[in-house]
């Protein structure tokens, strides 16, 4: 037995041994295998093998050592967990003998996760799960779950939509305050907000929308004038309804945005506040902050000027009635319009039409990539894709909202605070491989500095419709930065405006609504509550998870219905390439699949500036907008990607040799 002063001894030694060792943070990145890496504060990575990788969690924070194992090789020893930042995942129930288990469906958890008898809820085996990490692993590399919620069952209608909401913590149900302060509100609402607002209930504004929409947030009216047109944007006003820090602000806040699911959308605000109170519906009166401005004839802009307002919608017209007026279609719909209505449209089409060939010129427009509509069945999954056709009706309303958008940006610049959609062009870490992919394949724009504005907006102007060997603005066009949402204004290079924000969807979109109190606050001594840095990063990172998840069920959704192509070639376009093959956007539905290397006969090397797979030896390529035939071959079921296989191809570049591929 040790005396007490060699336990002290012990003691201290191992004091030591803990002073001495030298403990990196990091965060836990996990792979497809049992192992991961954990990223270093200091920049690196560091190797973390299969029995390191049982004791945490993808996104953990944590402090390893660093051990080496071999000549030159090192591996992390985790040492403590800082924080655990998974807190809830979905997953399926596993029975395998006396274990009761959920497998995660959360990529980068690759192993099962005991459920003790108490915490199980009844579920049964296959049903698909809403857990919390009841134990973690840190400590002996056996975690524990809680199961929260059964969700349900594979197969049942509707389950890919729920499932898709607990993946990514979003909630289907509206908190009690919320509901209470909803049904609270009744048309009396709008009466005791109309005092001290302009009556323009007389005048001709309508709203033009697709049938089914429901949350009518913008109704429009043009009229002629000696130097253009006076053109009136009316936005649905809910911030003269909905209190700053209220249950249902809060709340909107916390959603961020609606989200448009296939079949049945996830809105910011209770239905009886989007849909009705504040909807800008026909024949009704309704609440509107409104953007006058001048359009002058060279699709320039004037003098603009807001106000808070009420308006009677005279009608909810579909883009396709507006699109057959404007091409002098008649048909019964249109007899039907009144006058004022009908003058007005033919107004807002010509000023329509004059601030594009204004943006055509002096600022970007976006290409017209063809869109598809999801038509569901009774369970909701995917019944048929069809093509969704953008008319000159939806271009008049994309003009007119750019334009208010702009005048919003215009004024915020002018006060101490605003809220900007900043878009700062080329990422800083291709733009090496832009000027390299220039130098090469258009030497005569190799002055330009795409790094600046003017450079970037020179650059997308002169490389459309260019005729090189490689399509230089779609290789561009898939290596720029994400736009960011900021307190200060900033140029939008993607749209080649000095300024831009958005305030025309405040139903639809947390910060078009915190615009429109800012506005008011500084117009009329409006009360806000304004956001802080840390605020607005949450609120960024909330929009983008809501699009993670559209694009998740989405893509759920369209595997399924992959299925059912059959074997036939099908035509397409490759879409984007990286070194392990290429992606192709069918051209009858615009489904996305992928093609590997791997089935492609020979070995093949990617060229990181012109985003080309060329093949070693023969010199075959494959790049960006090359049209190809295709046929199914299968879903990859942990990503549900589609995977197609080559048939032939139909466009190859110039000079490549098809022979060995």
């Amino acid at each position: 037995m040790l005396n007490a002063d060699a336990l002290n001894q012990l003691r201290q030694l191992k004091s030591d041994i803990e002073e001495s060792k030298v403990v990196f943070p990091g965060t836990v990145k996990a792979t497809n295998g049992r192992f991961g890496f954990v990223v270093l504060d200091e920049g690196r990575d560091l190797f973390l093998p299969p029995e390191e990788m049982q004791k945490v969690l993808p996104g953990d924070r944590v402090n390893v050592t660093e051990q080496e194992v071999a000549k030159g090789k090192t591996q992390g020893v985790v040492d403590g967990l800082i924080e655990s930042r998974l807190d809830t995942f979905v997953g399926r129930y596993l029975v395998k003998g006396k274990g009761h288990f959920v497998v995660p469906e959360t990529p980068g958890i690759n192993r099962w996760i005991f459920i003790p008898p108490k915490e199980r809820m009844n579920a049964q085996p296959d049903d698909y799960l809403y857990c919390r990490i009841h134990k973690h692993p840190i400590h002996d590399g056996k975690g524990q779950a809680k199961v929260l919620r059964v969700i349900g069952k594979a197969g049942e209608p509707g389950i890919e939509r729920a499932l898709t909401l607990a993946t990514f913590d979003l909630a289907d149900a509206w908190p009690d305050p919320v509901v209470q302060q909803a049904e609270g509100l009744d048309e009396n609402v709008i009466e005791a907000h109309v005092a001290g607002r302009e009556d323009r209930t007389d005048r001709a504004y309508v709203t033009i929308d697709s049938p089914a929409t429901q949350d009518m947030d913008d109704a429009l009216l043009a009229e002629p004038n000696a130097t253009g047109w006076a053109l009136s944007i009316a936005i649905a006003d809910p911030s003269a309804v909905i209190d700053p820090e209220s249950p249902a602000d809060l709340e909107a806040f916390n959603r961020a945005t609606a989200i448009y699911f296939p079949g049945e959308p996830l809105p910011m605000l209770p239905d009886s506040i989007s849909t009705r109170l504040c909807s800008l519906m026909p024949d009704v009166k309704r609440l509107a902050l409104v953007c006058d401005l001048q359009v002058n004839n060279d699709g320039s802009l004037g003098d603009y000027s807001f106000h808070q307002a009420v308006i009677r919608s005279r009608g909810k017209l579909s883009y396709d009635l507006v699109a057959n007026l404007i091409e002098g279609r008649e048909d019964e719909d249109i007899k039907a319009l009144p006058d004022a209505v009908a003058n007005s449209l033919d107004q807002l089409h010509q000023a329509a039409t004059a601030l594009r060939k204004w943006r055509t010129e002096y600022a970007l427009l976006s290409g017209d990539r063809p869109e598809f509509r999801l038509r569901l069945d009774e369970n909701r999954r995917i019944r048929s894709i069809e093509p969704s056709v953008q008319n000159e009706a939806h271009r008049l309303v994309e003009e007119c909202m750019v334009a208010a958008n702009r005048c919003a940006a215009d004024f915020l610049s002018r006060q101490p605070s605003g809220l900007f959609v900043q878009h700062p062009g080329i990422r800083n870490d291709r733009a090496d491989n832009i000027r390299a992919l220039i130098e090469g394949y258009a030497p005569h724009l190799a002055d330009i500095d795409a790094t600046t504005p003017e450079g970037f907006q020179a650059l997308m102007k002169q490389t459309s419709g260019l005729e090189a060997e490689v399509p230089v603005k779609g290789i561009i066009s898939r290596q720029l930065a994400r736009a960011e949402l900021a307190f200060t204004a900033a140029p939008h290079q993607g749209m080649g405006l000095s300024a831009y924000t958005t305030f025309t969807s405040p139903l639809r979109k947390y910060s078009d609504l915190y615009v429109h109190r800012v506005i008011k606050a500084a117009l009329w001594n409006a009360p806000i509550k304004a956001l802080d840095s840390e605020q607005l990063l949450t609120l960024q990172s909330t929009q983008l998870k809501a699009r993670q998840a559209a694009t998740s069920l989405e893509t759920w959704l369209k595997s399924d219905y992959a299925r059912t192509l059959g074997e036939e070639p099908m035509e397409g376009v490759i879409s984007r390439t990286i070194p392990a093959g290429f992606f192709v956007r069918l051209e009858s539905n615009g489904l996305e699949g992928f093609v590997s290397c791997k089935d492609l006969d020979g070995k093949y090397s990617f060229d990181p500036v012109t985003l080309r797979l060329i093949h070693n030896k023969n010199g075959r390529i494959f790049q960006l907008e090359q049209t190809v035939k295709v046929s199914f071959s299968g879903v990859e079921e942990e990503r549900r990607q589609i995977n197609f296989k080559l048939v032939e191809a139909q466009e190859i570049p110039t000079g490549a040799d098809t022979d060995g591929a």
